[in-house]
């Protein structure tokens, strides 16, 4: 999937949180780190249009977020940091159905989709489970199967593993591996992105720094430590 950033820029009343973002994506796994409010959230949720450019734009396989925001919507799926704001349905099943009900309108074929992307990252037994039961990896574990059943053709992922203790940490990090989607990562667990095709390092609102994993996390640690 191709996403071009063109002179975006992000500002709020009391800052201007991306300065001119200009970056043309198209591996298909790329990681996104910085220090805490460098812009990196932002630019993640810039590419499905959870956030707008001020000015500038942003493309997605040339689909523009502003005129295109449902096409784009289609593509990309988002899966945010705490799940809770993603899970909204008492069951882990009507959670997933509902995202569902106007892409198959059939039960069956719901049905279908609910129990593969469930059963694609080994949490199909959690299907009936309240998602107030669940433990915080089989949360954004369900997270992430309610963005999978949508079908996109990208997922991105802002900060998937920071709440997690090691174990759950390795599930979804296995999950991420696992996955036949392109994916854009904001992470602070620099291990995660070690074996991705790119990384980019935000800083004060702009790309700092854009290389290999191995280059570009040894910039981050030199410079933003």
């Amino acid at each position: 999937m191709l996403i071009e950033f063109d002179q975006a820029v992000v500002s709020t009343p009391q800052a201007e949180v991306l300065r001119g973002v200009s970056a043309t994506l198209a591996e298909r796994r790329i990681g996104i780190v910085g220090p805490n409010g460098a812009g990196k959230s932002t630019l993640a949720r810039l590419i499905n249009g959870l956030v707008m450019p001020s000015s500038g734009s942003v493309r997605v396989d040339g689909l523009d977020t502003r005129r295109d925001l449902k096409a784009v919507r289609g593509r990309v799926g988002f899966v945010f940091q705490n799940p809770e704001n993603q899970i909204v349905f008492p069951i882990v099943r009507e959670d997933l159905a509902f995202g569902l009900k106007r892409l198959a309108p059939d039960r069956q074929q719901r049905e279908a989709r609910i129990e593969s992307g469930l059963g694609s990252l080994g949490v199909g037994h959690l299907a009936d489970r309240s998602s107030h039961t669940l433990s915080g990896g089989e949360r954004q574990l369900v997270a992430l199967a309610a963005v999978l059943v949508m079908e996109p053709a990208l997922i991105v992922f802002d900060e998937p593993t920071t709440q997690l203790d090691l174990r759950n940490r390795n599930r979804v990090r296995e999950a991420i591996a696992g996955l036949a989607h392109d994916a854009i990562v904001v992470s602070h667990d620099l291990e995660l992105l070690d074996d991705f095709d790119r990384v980019l390092v935000v800083r004060d609102g702009i790309i700092a720094a854009d290389d290999t994993p191995a280059a570009a996390l040894r910039w981050y640690r030199e410079h933003c430590a």
